[in-house]
């Protein structure tokens, strides 16, 4: 053999040995144990030292915890649910959740039955069965883990397969459930002078209707909407949702000097339910809701859609409302 080939061929080992060595010291940093939570037997807590997520897996599954490491829970879990098995009510549990869009019965299927775990290397995978009982939407969802070695952050790889013999028609919904007392922030298209480059219209807003723009949680700015949750609204109605068309592809929450930003991809050709909302926001008195949606699709026998989430979490960011202040405190951190 040509010395030269030789070195080569030394070197590539060399660089083989040591990228070898950092992916093993990245997912020896990741660590996941099994651990009961909140009177459910087996659930899976997942962290790096910085962040740690709790998923359950005597049902669900949900990402039924997120935050900062010996902090509290970013999520809201509802008492009267958590730790319960079994059974043919749907229950929310609170935390993090894979739903399917339009919403109808088929959303509601009540996953309160054990979920398969299958740990690859730093990712954890958690397998709903096959929604077959108390009624069929022969739907399996699943819902990955892949946390990074450090940062306040984790990647979320949402699963739905149709396990029927016809095709059918669905987006994948994700939904995490945040805790009372905080606000959302979701971005609103750039503004432009009218003139013949702007004829045609740059966003879409829907609404329900319980939405009222008179209720005092809501901000309306120019760049951003913002929705307070409060546990004693004063409004004509409780409950209070939009959705956008999110072409930035951010939203965020904030509560009490903690940031969370979920980045979802938007594609600008994708048929997005309900008039074309890629984000959506929902709240009552009891917790408020962020959430994304992929593409409606129609989904062959044996087909998987995807749907990606990347979760961040900061620290010690001032509080405050309106335009003024998303821009100096809560946009660079998206960024």
């Amino acid at each position: 053999m040509p010395p030269q080939f030789a070195s080569l061929l030394s070197l590539a080992a060399a660089v083989g040995l040591v990228l070898g060595a950092v992916s093993a010291q990245a997912q020896s940093a990741v660590k996941v144990e099994e651990v009961p939570y909140a009177g459910w037997q087996h659930a899976y807590r997942i962290t790096n030292g910085t962040v740690t997520a709790i998923v359950t897996a005597d049902v669900g599954p949900r990402v039924i915890y997120f935050g900062f490491n010996g902090d509290r829970n970013e999520f809201h879990e509802f008492p009267d649910q958590v730790g319960k098995t079994g059974g043919t009510e749907y229950r929310s549990y609170g935390g993090h959740r894979l739903w399917v869009a339009p919403e109808n019965d088929r959303t509601y299927f009540p996953d309160n039955v054990p979920v398969r775990v299958v740990r690859q290397g730093s990712l954890v995978k958690f397998i709903a069965p096959v929604e077959r009982k108390p009624f069929a939407t022969n739907l399996q969802r699943e819902i990955d883990v892949r946390m990074p070695a450090s940062g306040a952050g984790l990647t979320l790889i949402q699963k739905v397969t149709n396990r029927g013999s016809r095709a059918t028609r669905f987006a994948p919904w994700s939904i995490s459930v945040m805790e009372q007392n905080g606000t959302v922030i979701l971005p609103l298209p750039p503004k432009a002078s009218w003139d013949k480059q702007h004829l045609q219209p740059v966003g879409a807003l829907a609404l329900w209707s319980y939405t009222d723009f008179q209720d005092s949680r809501w901000t309306l700015g120019d760049k951003y909407i913002e929705l307070h949750q409060d546990t004693h609204p004063t409004g004509r109605y409780q409950w209070q949702k939009i959705g956008v068309r999110d072409q930035a592809g951010w939203g965020a929450y904030y509560n009490n000097g903690h940031l969370f930003v979920v980045h979802s991809k938007f594609d600008p050709a994708a048929d997005y339910s309900d008039y074309g909302a890629n984000f959506e926001t929902y709240t009552d008195p009891t917790f408020l809701e962020l959430e994304t949606l992929g593409s409606m699709q129609r989904v062959a026998p044996g087909q998987t859609v995807v749907h990606e989430e990347q979760w961040s979490l900061f620290k010690d960011v001032p509080a405050g409302r309106g335009d003024a202040w998303v821009d100096a405190h809560v946009l660079p951190l998206v960024r």
